[in-house]
């Protein structure tokens, strides 16, 4: 695995070096151009202590990022400074420090494209792989390594990569940055997709568009001493392989996406290290038309907590990631208690509908009316474990139709948009949550079952145009 992860990146280096060159050989320069962006996230804070705000080491507090990138025709160049010397509320535990994390050159010449330093890509929905970034969660989990992208026909993408994942200010290693198979691992993978109607003139005269997918994914981490009892020593696994496959059919107004997702066995500290295989599956069906659109959507995923190390907790290192099936509220008072997907076992569902009534219709009225429906439920799945202590064991068994007892979350909520008068319109929101904080924040029996009711109403006039 070392061998092939070195050579790989040695390709990926030197066919990128030799781009330029090259390019600039077959055609002339084209114009360079410099962008960039500066994000800075402050806070002066104060000292309460009635209410608990507790003291701070600085009296300005800041989450301060630059990125820069330079593009030309063939090749791209980008870096991000970060300085987090006095971070906000929330960020001190390892995301403390400044420096430049993140970097990359990319090089693109007609069907191929090779890139060397930090990545982020995905794998269909993520189920085995995705490196991105989210600041406000504080979640960066790039790899630093190389990608290579192939496009040799119409209706054809392939893509290989690896690398090592960033985990807060290190690059899976607890010595700082570099490629250090004694501390950590290594992360790599593959990806196909296939764009049948591409090929098919048929399908493409009856609208019919079908894309095959199928992605590898697997994580090198090096043996560590972890005991049972004080004799007898687990034997992990030093290569964890995951792979995914998926379709997507749309016709018309009509969409259906399904997806299967497995995972070799992979004890671990989120799993009690059990030696149990992990899998994920969903389908989804839309349909859409001016006016009027559905969803329906269903998950299943078991044991598919997958990280760079085996040993680690919380929101960093993660090689994957679920979609939780729930909706994103924007109003702060419906989005209080947001739902967290469980990687070690739930069935999620969601439905939406939507309709707007036509104008000069008794519900439309003057200017119209719509209507969203939206409603979530994800419990947990029943699992029978096995007596004693399981580590080192599978751990339990499960029958794939059958829920847990527990509900983790259920959300439904109905909203209103409607345009009164020229100049005022509004929206008008219920919505009836149940929230589960004993499993989604991991509170065990000091935590509470929320049940909410919450209704939002807002009134909107617009003066003129301008």
């Amino acid at each position: 695995m070392r061998l092939k992860y070195h050579l790989f990146i040695g390709i990926a280096l030197t066919t990128l070096l030799g781009l330029p060159a090259f390019v600039t050989a077959q055609e002339d320069s084209s114009p360079v151009t410099l962008s960039g962006s500066l994000q800075s996230d402050m806070l002066f804070p104060q000292v309460d202590e009635q209410i608990g705000t507790g003291t701070y080491d600085a009296d300005f507090l800041s989450n301060t990022f630059l990125d820069l990138t330079l593009q030309s025709k063939y090749v791209t160049a980008g870096a991000r400074l970060e300085l987090l010397n006095n971070p906000l509320p929330g960020f001190e535990q390892g995301y403390a420090g400044a420096g430049i994390p993140h970097f990359y050159v990319t090089g693109k010449y007609k069907f191929f494209e090779v890139t060397a330093g930090d990545i982020y890509d995905q794998f269909g929905n993520g189920f085995i792989f995705r490196a991105y970034e989210d600041r406000p969660l504080g979640i960066d989990n790039a790899l630093r390594g190389g990608r290579i992208v192939l496009m040799p026909y119409d209706g054809i993408r392939f893509k290989v990569l690896g690398g090592m994942q960033r985990i807060y200010w290190n690059f899976n290693s607890s010595n700082g940055y570099g490629f250090n198979y004694a501390e950590g691992g290594a992360v790599w993978g593959a990806d196909l997709e296939l764009q049948i109607d591409d090929w098919v003139p048929t399908m493409q005269e009856n609208n019919w568009r079908l894309m095959l997918g199928g992605s590898f994914v697997s994580r090198f981490e090096p043996e560590q001493d972890i005991f049972i009892n004080p004799l007898e020593r687990l034997n992990l696994p030093l290569n964890v392989g995951a792979g995914d496959v998926r379709v997507h059919l749309n016709k018309d107004n009509f969409s259906f996406m399904a997806e299967y997702a497995y995972k070799a066995n992979d004890p671990s500290a989120d799993n009690d290290f059990i030696y149990k295989p992990g899998q994920a599956v969903m389908v989804s069906a839309s349909y859409s038309q001016r006016g009027m659109s559905f969803l329906l959507q269903a998950k299943r995923s078991e044991n598919m907590a997958f990280r760079s190390q085996r040993t680690m907790m919380g929101t960093a290192g993660f090689i994957n990631h679920l979609p939780a099936f729930t909706m994103t509220h924007t109003y702060a008072l419906a989005a209080f208690y947001p739902y967290a997907t469980q990687p070690q076992g739930e069935w999620a569902f969601q439905g939406e509908a939507r309709y707007t009534f036509k104008r000069k219709t008794p519900m439309g009225g003057k200017y119209g009316t719509s209507f969203r429906l939206n409603a979530s439920y994800v419990t947990g799945i029943q699992q029978d474990f096995l007596p004693g202590n399981i580590m080192g064991t599978d751990g339990y068994s499960t029958h794939f139709f059958e829920f847990g007892v527990e509900t983790y979350y259920t959300d439904i909520n109905l909203e209103m948009n409607k345009k009164l008068t020229k100049n005022f319109s509004m929206t008008a929101m219920y919505m009836y949550q149940i929230y589960n904080q004993n499993i989604v924040e991991g509170k065990g029996h000091y935590g509470n079952v929320v049940k909410s009711n919450t209704g939002i109403g807002v009134l909107k006039y617009t003066a003129n145009k301008n």
